[in-house]
């Protein structure tokens, strides 16, 4: 008995570590293609901030600052990169407590879980993504007040912004928070959650800072317009990765949403070259890189709901909506908004949202209404959450740029502006730069 048992051991042995795997592999879920797609994902979603963005930006503006857009662009993607990997991810993506704010179980991501819940891919996979979304926004945001705003007030109002106005709203749409879980809000890619919230930010910060001291009423003259719309370009590939990226899966949503918002942001640059044709006889490079950016905004709120044929009817319309404001906006309110950040990405983002609401419907070939929701119950659910968005994101900007110029003041001085950022606040001078 004794010789027997001891045979056995072995065999024993040989069987624990394959029964050890099998344990292991029913704890971790996540599925190797979704890792390998959401990871992608996370790539082209930095690939449409930076360079993507920051390239656009620096060829619209002119010749003396388009060094200082860059460097904006840059250093605030990785203040906020860094932010929510401390506390930005847990306050927008934490567990659920009373729907305003996400709890604290992911303060400094230390605890992830092994996959995201309702997926298939790991919690760290899920937070990359998440974090290299959350540094569109503030790269949006640059062109409002290219060309005056002083870099130190420039990165601490992102950092304000980025845990007071975008962390809630991200959490109160996407984080299982009171706008999704209450109304039943629908925003696929950040229609409200990135583009409205910026443009809406933008406005403000814009209106506060006050005018550039050359402001005509006209945008800057571009330096470098080849380059603005090889940024504009950028950003149409890194779109496809944040609209595939939001199905949190290498499946048919994904793709579906990605064809949506590549006919969208194609048909917005048709259309938008078709007005300006009409208007003025010739077809512009900013103006087919800011009908770019109007695609982008107008269907993110709805790549992976809606049909690829309604999808080039939004990209008509927000190419519509997005030259008339660009032209009106300026000129009625009189806020320099440099770069049309409002105008263009700010509004469309928000028509894109309230059409959702209609563009929902198995009528429409949209995927249809979730539960007891209608085309009725639906829109009036998108407006109401637009209606929050705009309040929250217009009351909160005030007060953290109020309190960003606590510590840096907004502008740098007129005699720096006139010479341009790029040489009296990233240039070494006798005297010491601008900060």
């Amino acid at each position: 008995m004794i010789k027997r048992a001891l045979l056995s051991i072995p065999s024993l042995l040989a069987v624990l570590p394959e029964r050890a795997m099998a344990q292991e592999a029913r704890i971790d879920l996540s599925n190797s293609g979704d890792t390998a797609w959401i990871m992608a994902a996370a790539g082209l979603v930095l690939l449409l901030a930076l360079p993507g963005i920051a390239l656009y930006n620096f060829g619209s503006v002119g010749r003396r600052n388009g060094l200082s857009v860059v460097i904006q662009s840059f250093a605030l993607a990785a203040v906020v990169t860094v932010l929510w990997g401390i506390v930005g991810y847990t306050l927008a993506f934490g567990d659920i407590t009373g729907g305003w704010i996400g709890g604290g179980n992911a303060w400094m991501l230390i605890e992830l879980g092994n996959v995201r819940g309702g997926t298939d891919t790991p919690e760290s996979a899920f937070a990359l993504f998440q974090i290299v979304v959350a540094a569109l926004a503030p790269a949006l945001m640059v062109g409002a007040w290219a060309e005056r705003a002083r870099f130190g007030w420039v990165m601490t109002f992102g950092a304000l912004w980025t845990l007071i106005v975008q962390a809630p709203i991200t959490h109160w749409i996407w984080g299982g928070g009171w706008l999704s879980r209450n109304l039943g809000v629908l925003d696929w890619a950040g229609g409200l959650v990135i583009f409205t919230s910026a443009g809406v930010s933008a406005l403000v910060v814009a209106a506060i800072l006050g005018r550039r001291s050359l402001f005509s009423g006209m945008p800057p003259i571009p330096h470098n317009p080849a380059l603005s719309l090889v940024g504009a370009a950028m950003a149409w590939v890194g779109a496809l990765g944040l609209s595939g990226g939001w199905a949190v899966a290498a499946n048919d949503d994904a793709a579906a949403a990605m064809i949506s918002a590549h006919l969208a942001i194609a048909a917005a640059i048709v259309t938008w070259a078709g007005i300006e044709w009409l208007a003025s006889g010739r077809i512009k490079a900013l103006g087919l890189g800011k009908a770019a950016m109007a695609g982008i905004a107008t269907i993110a709120p709805a790549a992976g709901y809606i049909s690829p044929g309604a999808s080039i009817l939004f990209g008509i319309l927000g190419a519509g909506a997005g030259y008339l404001a660009s032209h009106v906006v300026r000129a009625r309110l009189q806020v320099d908004d440099a770069l049309d950040v409002f105008a263009v990405p700010g509004l469309c983002g928000a028509l894109g949202s309230l059409l959702l609401g209609a563009f929902l419907s198995n009528t429409l070939g949209g995927v249809g209404y979730y539960g007891d929701m209608s085309m009725i119950s639906q829109t009036i659910a998108q407006a109401s959450a637009l209606a929050v968005v705009v309040f929250w994101s217009a009351m909160a900007t005030a007060i953290v740029a109020l309190m960003a110029s606590l510590v840096f003041p907004m502008r740098v001085s007129e005699d720096a502006e006139r010479a341009g950022l790029d040489t009296s606040s990233h240039s070494h001078f006798p005297e010491g730069p601008e900060r």
